[in-house]
Parts: structure tokens; sequence; C-alpha cells
């Protein structure tokens, strides 16, 4: 019973993540400065509590809050 508790817990939250992470690329690539960077900044938490409920490795997150904010930073540098 704990199992299957936890089991769909564990999967709700794996699709907020992979959702929230969606989200944000797809912002990032479309190229909506203020859009991407509000998703990023919604994101960031999403991801760092997977890090915490032990559903996703420290260095997974940091792979992919690197490469949300590379693309934003890559926006920021395009719009000048």
């Amino acid at each position: 019973k704990q199992n299957v508790k936890r089991r769909a817990s564990n999967m709700a939250t794996r699709s907020k993540f992979r959702t929230a992470v969606k989200g944000a690329l797809a912002a990032v690539k479309a190229g909506k400065k203020d859009e991407a960077a509000a998703s990023v900044k919604a994101a960031t938490p999403v991801i760092d509590s997977m890090v915490n409920k032990k559903l996703i490795h420290k260095n997974k997150a940091a792979r992919h809050k690197r490469q949300l904010n590379a693309g934003l930073k890559a926006l920021a540098l395009a719009g000048k």
C-alpha cells in the first residue's frame, strides 16, 4: 500500500518537474524574453524540490538549471 501511494506521488511530482522544464525551454526557444524569464524563475524551485525529495540526482538538477539559464542569457545577449 505504501509503495502504491509513494509511486503515485513520485509520478505526479516528476510530471510537474517535466512540465516546468518543458515550458521554460519552449519559452526560451520561442524567444520571448519576459515569458522565458518568468518560466525559468518558476521552474527553478520545482527542480530544487525534486532533489530534496531525492527523485532526481543533484547533478541532473544542476544540468537542467544550467541549460535554462544559458538559454535565458543567450536571449538577453541576442537582444542587445
